[in-house]
Formats: C-alpha cells, structure tokens, sequence
C-alpha cells in the first residue's frame, strides 16, 4: 500500500494536489467544450480529470474496504458502457439517465451520511444534507419521467389536472418545510423518508405537463439541479473538489436554460408550469387545408437549378439516422457548384446542440453549420430551403398568431425562401401537438417519407441523366 512508502503526511498532501489538479481540468474542459475545435480536447481533459479525482479519493487512509469499491466499479462500468454505445439519436435520453444516475448517487450518499451522523450532525451540515437529498430526488425521478418522454415510453404531450401547479408547489414546499425543521431538529429521523419520498414525487409531478417541445431546456435544467445536489454533498463530505465539480455543473446547466428559454422567448415559470403543447390540432383540421407535395424526382430537378440551398435539420432526421445521407447530398450539391449551408436553430432535436452533434458525426464541416441568427438574413436570397424533420421551429404563427402556445418564440425564417421543401412522415402536427403554417404555404412543397430513405432518393436523382 501507498502508506507504506510515503508518511500519510505525504500522502494527504498528495490527494489534495490530485483534487487541485482535477478541478483545474474540469474548468478547462468547460472552456474547451464550448468550442467545436477543442470540443476533443475538452472531453479528454474532462475524463483525465475525473480520473484523479477517483485516484485521489481511493488514496484517503479512511477507505477500508476495497473489495467493495471494486465491485461498485465494475457495476457502474456494466451499467456506463452500454449507455455509452446507444445510438446518436439516443444522446437525449442517455444524458437524462445520466442526470438520474447522478442525482441517485447524491441522495444514497445523503441518506448514508444523515444515518451515520444522526446524533452528532450540526446545523449547517444538516441543512447542506436536506438540499443534497431534496435536489437529489427530484433530480432522479424528474430526469427517468423525461427519458421515458424522450423515448415515447411515456406520453410525449403534457400531462394535466386541476390546481395541477397548486398541488406540485404543495409537495415541495412540504419537503422544504421538513428539511428545514431537520437542521434544527436532526433526530426527526422518521420525517427523513417523508422529506425523500416527496421529493421524489415531485420530481414526476414537474415533468408530467412538460411537453416534448420544452426538453432542451428541462435536461439543462435538470443537469443543474443534479449538479447542486452533488455541490451540497461536498459541504456534508467536507470534499472541496465536489463542491467545485457541483458548482461548474449547476451554474452551466442554469446559464445552458437561460439561454434555452431565450431562444424560446419563455420564462422558466412558463417551461416548468406552462403546460406547452397541450394545444393539439384535430385531424379534420388539417385534412381541410390545402398542400401541395412532390416526388424525389421533382424535389431533384429543383435541388439541381438550385443556386443556393439551406438544409434545415431537425428531430425527423435524428429518428430516421439520416446524417450520412445528408452528407452524401451535400457532397452531390456542392460538386455541382451549390452553396449549401446548414440552419441551426438553439432548440432543435431534443437537447441543446443535438443537430451539431448528428452533423459532426457525418463530417459536415462545421464552417456550414449557421446559427439562427447569422441564417435568417440569407433566406430572401435562397433558392431553396430543404427541411429535415423540423417543425416547431420552423412554424411561421411565432411571429402573428397570439393564441399560438409558441407566439414570440424566435423561429428560423424558411418561408422566406424562393422555395420550400419539407420532407415527413405525414401532416401530423410535431412533438409538440402544434401544427405548422407552413406546410401549407404556395411556396412550400411536402416530401412525403422517412428523412433517410428519402434523402437517399434525393441522392440517386439528383445527377440526372
């Protein structure tokens, strides 16, 4: 063993060297991640810092029992390799299971601490403890209801009931209330359990009228709260590293929603209350509209004239793993001579920068990915804007229609363009029971098919004869 060799004076300054060295990393892994060229670098600074982090904390001479640690690793790398090889279209879902896992291990931590320390806890540590438990379980059962959305195992549109807001403000202040009686009264023990157990019920009761549009933000959010709950668990440890990790992690994901909700023109009261996509259009609404709709071929000989062309990404084209097709378009327009450039809008897919991440993949360089903002001038002068399975952000009654649940959300500016094409499924509103003006515009043409075998078609007839 280590002690053996160095005075564990030695070895005590080792680890708070390794817990420097580490939250150090973690700061420079955010800077580089914000980046797309030193995206790389970020990860792998991330993961070294991780690594001392656990290397520093297997060397505390309180550690016993090693056996145990070592099976705890082994379960944690059977349950993280396969999340790790789940499809590109699953990063949402994987990142809130992610968020669950996190907060999972804060609150066992919390509760081992508080039945530990029960008759010696003091004031402050109780009170850091009942935030770490509290945040914690919302943060797990909030984090599993939005995988379950996000996978469609659980209804995607919101789910409400009377006094609805009333009743989930109720659970959590309730919690509070017994948190707060906790740090003046630790030996309460039995109020314990009550506090996790609301707390975990209020974690469904929040998702629960969250619709599918509104989960970027959420994920953000709940990547913050997990974040906190793992900042409180390093005042209970008395481990300066995890405050410093919980601390990075809770004010990124806060900051990540501002800039979410910003994008959607919403308030974070509006996100957690507002029930966004309850608003659903009937079927017959939408077969009494007119639209006009075309084949590959057709949608070919447009592409072919084509000057310009934007390609707007969305969801359809992460379901349908259409990226690499999307590629091989870009490749057969930009030999013909086409500018071809991507519109990226802030909420697209199901998590901030998902369509970035599916691009990426499929080596679409990323000097043709455009923000929202830098895009939406260039639509008057394009010939032809072809949109890939995006429909909320795309929906022109944003900007006039006031009973529309997304009025003064930021859109990207498609209709603008000389042409539209729209390639989906069918004329079944998005995921958040919206329907899309339009699809239904002179100027809009709708592609009918899966975003991957159509693209393919595009592929096979765009070089003509």
């Amino acid at each position: 063993m280590i002690y053996t060799i160095l005075p564990p004076a030695y070895v005590a300054h080792l680890i708070h060297l390794a817990y420097l060295v580490s939250a150090a990393c973690f700061i420079l892994s955010l800077k580089w991640l914000s980046a797309v060229p030193t995206a790389r670098r970020g990860v792998l600074i991330g993961v070294a810092g991780m690594a001392l982090a656990v290397g520093g904390t297997l060397l505390d001479p309180t550690i016993e029992h090693y056996r145990y640690l070592a099976v705890a690793i082994v379960l944690g790398a059977m349950i993280g390799v396969p999340m790790a090889l789940m499809p590109m279209t699953a990063v949402p879902q994987r990142t809130a299971l992610s968020h669950a896992f996190g907060a999972l291990a804060a609150t066992l931590v919390g509760a081992a601490e508080y039945s530990l320390r029960l008759k010696s806890i003091d004031h402050f540590t109780m009170g850091a403890l009942s935030l770490e438990v509290i945040l914690g379980g919302l943060t797990i059962t909030a984090s599993l209801m939005a995988a379950g959305k996000l996978q469609e195992i659980l209804p995607t549109r919101p789910m409400v009931f009377k006094n609805q807001n009333y009743v989930n403000l109720s659970v959590l202040g309730l919690a509070l209330v017994i948190g707060g009686y906790l740090v003046f009264n630790p030996g309460a023990w039995l109020l314990f359990p009550v506090m996790v157990l609301l707390c975990l019920l209020f974690g469904v009761l929040l998702i629960m009228p969250i619709g599918g549009a509104d989960m970027p933000t959420v994920l953000a959010l709940l990547n913050s709260y997990a974040g906190l709950s793992a900042s409180m668990m390093g005042f209970v440890l008395n481990n300066k590293l995890l405050i410093i990790a919980g601390a990075l992690d809770g004010s990124s994901g806060l900051i990540l929603s501002i800039i979410m909700c910003r994008a959607m023109n919403r308030s974070f009261s509006n996100v957690l209350f507002g029930a966004f996509g309850q608003v659903q259009v009937s079927a017959e609404a939408v077969e009494q509209k007119n639209y006009r709709s075309a084949s590959a071929e057709e949608a070919a000989d447009l592409l072919r004239t084509a000057d310009s062309v934007v390609i707007v990404p969305g969801y359809g084209m992460a379901v349908a793993q259409a990226q690499h097709k999307v590629r091989e378009l870009f490749d057969l327009l930009t030999k013909q001579g086409t500018k071809v450039t991507f519109a990226i809008h802030p909420v697209a897919g199901r998590m901030p920068g998902h369509m970035n991440v599916l691009l990426a993949e499929a080596d679409i360089p990323y000097d043709n990915l455009l923000e929202m903002d830098d895009v939406n001038p260039e639509f008057p002068q394009t010939d032809v804007a072809l949109v890939i399975g995006a429909n909320d952000v795309t929906n022109p009654a944003a900007r006039h229609d006031k009973s529309s649940p997304i009025y003064g959300m930021p859109i990207l500016d498609v209709d603008k363009a000389r042409t539209v094409m729209v390639i989906k499924r069918s004329m079944n509103p998005g995921f958040a029971g919206i329907d899309n003006e339009l699809y239904y515009m002179d100027r809009t043409l709708m592609l009918f098919g899966d975003a991957k075998g159509f693209v393919g078609d595009l592929v096979k007839a765009l070089p003509g004869d």
